[in-house]
């Protein structure tokens, strides 16, 4: 059978090398305001000399165009130079790229040096841009979008397989994700509720074309964010012919079509189902997860000066529990583990939904957008001591659902002086519910939550952003301000209390160098979780003294851009953090929670918490251009909350060291072959109370160790290391193209520390031990709970 595989492969290289393999790429040249074609433009192929010039209607052709990923720039006479993201040329597949030019405002501006990473006034720092080939091949990526992320400066990530996007010692609730400007409030399947982690990413690869990614300077458009906004933007589907898309992977099979609804509209659709389960089945493991995604992506040119869009995404997600996992099973530290897993995970389902459209309309020097949308969101989980599904053995019942309806409009102005605007604001209606039966135990022992809770509110937010460049273009100079309220109490409900202003500034040193800074306050609203619990007497604890999370930033650095596709960036950050939740049960900042599935939020705080993260980041890039494509980060960050006694502590979220390198290189024949390595310090985790772990009373609601918040996060993994590798292969034939894949996680197989599992120790007829000298008491035993295997990883492509 290997053979025979091996033989096939070599066969379609040699076929695919003896095809000439050259392509067409169309598109058309237009004024990003007026609207208008643009003639004579010059239009050519990124990194080489092909090229082409626009005809009297704008239109351009290029022909024997390298099949592949390609680029494409445009120039003309008082306008800004343009270079396109990525697009995949095929012997069917010839793109359709429409490329819009901005009119410059000077001299100097038609003359800036051509580069192909993106830079905006608003944020001059802490701004990082991918395109759809470096989200495809990313090594270790998966094609899952928020782990190709984990490339990028000031990143963090927990080792193993959850998608925690942690950004500059910030907490994983403190990210907003936008899709072609539309927010979307779940990013993952299994999203632990009150922060953004979850194991596998929602978004479909296949319809992006690129992805912005914000450390800091958020434009005064983005808000209720305090370290990241991280927006998607989709691809136009083609409006010529129908084309599809199919993937098959390790993990799930999905299929993209897209291709004309009338001669001015575009729709791509896409479907994914995973097979997780039944793998997970095959191979022993104690839980069965099984999801579906499916995502809706319309364009629509209504006229010259008026477009509209259409998204949608949603997911279902169910997880199952493998009762039988221990039938067979000879190792005795498998068998403890599986125990363990059994005896605390939840039996969890969840589906979720956002729909949204936006109108965009183009004036004479000036621009409308104006966006609806409507995201849903259910999470149910249900937890029986010992599984026994006994109404007298319930532990853990959980139903809540969050509702949102969202408006915003914005009004882009240009001046001729240069001077542009934003301004506009935005309207959320929303609702939650929330059912909770829990029995639990922490260092107070037994409790019980039980309470019905529903609640609506009404937020607004006003904000605008003025940019600028002086002094004969060398300093530009953007301020932005914005206000947030809502009617849940009188504090959040003063606009005036969230009051955020921001502002960005660099300054050309020279023709390669830039001095660049931001300085910002933001603020986020609490979880709804926070705000929709209840105490056992249906009274809403937090309702009168919870307030807006605030964030204060101050970001400065050096940046250097020695040609068009590379450059290396220097900067410095500190964030102040205010007014964080504090759990009353725990004594702790929730800051500190969210690595972990669950939710997160649902119990009684103070806001109050104080903490505060700061560090460096050094950034060398290199954009695919001749072959070659790498990026080098290196982050020294420090995390600090302060505890019960008001000292600040390393929060869970203090790696220190982040150092990552993802690279690669394009050979002939169509191969490709990338790898990135990661080291991730390692982060603080807090140690168990025995004594209190240990009482029956406590264990049996818990089935795990009660925390020792009393030393919070004083015990720290190990620096974990990781290299994966990815190789790709691509024929391009007739009628198709198809790309064969092997990407390998974890090649050396290195160790992924977790902390220890305690649970009870038992006899050889599966019976708890109880302590001979303190019948109140179980035996425990600690179960290392490293773990470290190189994943291999298999996928193919099929463009039709």
């Amino acid at each position: 059978m290997n053979t025979k595989f091996t033989l096939l492969l070599i066969l379609a290289s040699l076929l695919s090398v003896t095809a000439q393999e050259i392509g067409i790429v169309k598109g058309k040249v237009i004024d990003k305001q007026t609207r208008e074609a643009l003639p004579f433009v010059n239009v050519f192929i990124e990194g080489t000399t092909k090229g082409s010039t626009t005809d009297e209607s704008g239109e351009f052709l290029i022909k024997n165009v390298s099949l592949g990923y390609v680029k494409v720039s445009a120039s003309f006479v008082g306008y800004q130079t343009v270079t396109t993201s990525d697009y995949l040329v095929t012997k069917e597949k010839s793109p359709y790229i429409l490329i819009e030019l901005n009119e410059a405002t000077s001299q100097l501006d038609e003359v800036v040096v051509k580069s192909l990473f993106k830079r905006t006034a608003e944020s001059p720092v802490s701004l990082q841009s991918l395109g759809v080939e470096e989200i495809e091949k990313n090594p270790g990526g998966n094609r899952d979008l928020l782990k190709v992320i984990q490339s990028l400066p000031g990143v963090a990530s927990n080792p193993g397989f959850r998608n925690d996007i942690i950004i500059r010692g910030g907490a994983t609730s403190e990210n907003k994700f936008y899709v072609d400007g539309i927010e979307v409030p779940v990013i993952n399947h299994f999203q632990t509720q009150g922060a953004s982690g979850g194991p596998v990413g929602i978004i479909n690869t296949d319809l992006i074309r690129s992805v912005d990614f914000y450390s800091s300077a958020f434009p005064s458009n983005r808000g209720n964010t305090l370290s990241s906004v991280i927006e998607f933007t989709q691809k136009v589907g083609n409006q010529k012919e129908f084309e599809g898309r199919g993937t098959v992977g390790t993990s799930d099979a999905g299929i993209t079509l897209q291709g004309p609804l009338s001669e001015n509209t575009s729709v791509m659709f896409s479907a994914r189902h995973s097979y997780l389960k039944f793998l997970f089945q095959l191979i022993k493991l104690p839980f069965l997860p099984t999801y579906t995604d499916f995502q809706l992506n319309v364009k629509s040119k209504l006229s010259d000066k008026d477009e509209l869009a259409i998204f949608g995404l949603a997911a279902i997600d169910d997880f199952e529990l493998n009762l039988d996992i221990n039938d067979g099973v000879t190792d005795e530290d498998d068998f403890k583990r599986n125990r363990f897993i059994i005896g605390t995970v939840p039996v969890q389902t969840q589906w979720n939904y956002t729909v949204g459209t936006s109108y965009k309309h183009y004036g004479e020097n000036s621009t409308q957008l104006y966006v609806l949308s409507r995201n849903e969101w259910k999470n149910k989980a249900i937890k029986y001591f010992n599984n026994t599904n006994n109404p007298a053995d319930l532990l853990f019942d959980y139903n809540s659902k969050e509702i949102e309806n969202k408006f915003r409009f914005e009004n882009d102005m240009r001046f001729e002086n240069g001077l542009s605007v934003n301004f506009g604001f935005g309207l959320q209606q929303s609702t939650y519910q929330n059912s909770t039966f829990q029995r639990f135990a922490n260092v107070n022992g037994p409790q019980v939550f039980d309470f019905d809770s529903e609640f609506s509110m009404f937020s607004y937010a006003l904000f605008g952003q003025a940019s600028k460049k002086i002094f004969s273009n060398k300093l530009e100079l953007s301020v932005g301000l914005r206000m947030d309220a809502n009617n849940y109490n009188s504090n959040m409900g003063n606009p005036f209390n969230q009051f955020s202003p921001r502002l960005s500034m660099s300054y050309k040193l020279s023709d390669k160098w830039y001095a660049n800074a931001n300085i910002a306050k933001y603020y986020q609203l609490p979880a709804y979780t926070v705000l929709g619990f209840r105490d056992n007497n249906n009274i809403l604890v937090n309702k009168p003294n919870v307030k807006y999370i605030s964030s204060q930033h101050t970001v400065g650095g050096l940046e250097f851009r020695p040609e068009a596709s590379s450059k290396i960036t220097f900067e410095g950050f500190y964030k102040k953090y205010d007014n964080y939740p504090f759990s009353i049960k725990d004594q702790i900042s929730l800051a500190n929670l969210g690595a972990d599935f669950g939710i997160i939020g649902n119990e009684a705080v103070i806001s109050n918490n104080e903490g505060r993260a700061y560090g460096f980041e050094l950034l060398a890039q290199k954009k695919s251009y001749d072959g070659i494509y790498g990026i080098l980060a290196y982050t020294f960050v420090r995390s600090e909350f302060k505890d019960a006694n008001g000292r600040f502590v390393p929060s869970t979220w203090d790696n220190r060291h982040l150092l990552t390198f993802t690279g690669g290189k394009k050979l002939k024949r169509n191969w490709e072959i990338g790898a990135k390595f990661r080291l991730v310090g390692g982060r603080p985790y807090t140690p168990y109370n025995l004594d209190e772990s240990s009482l029956i009373a406590n264990y049996d609601l818990n089935n795990r160790g009660i925390d020792d918040f009393s030393r919070l996060n004083t015990e720290r993994f190990d620096t974990f290391t990781q290299l994966d590798i990815r190789v790709d292969k691509t024929w391009y034939l007739k009628s198709l193209s198809l790309n064969f894949y092997v990407d390998v996680q974890n090649v050396f197989a290195s160790v992924t520390q977790q902390r220890p599992i305690l649970l009870v120790q038992q006899d050889a007829n599966g019976n708890n031990l109880i302590d001979p000298t303190d019948n109140t008491r179980y035996l425990l035993e600690q179960l290392d709970n490293s773990d470290g295997n190189a994943i291999p990883r298999i996928g193919l492509i099929v463009d039709f």
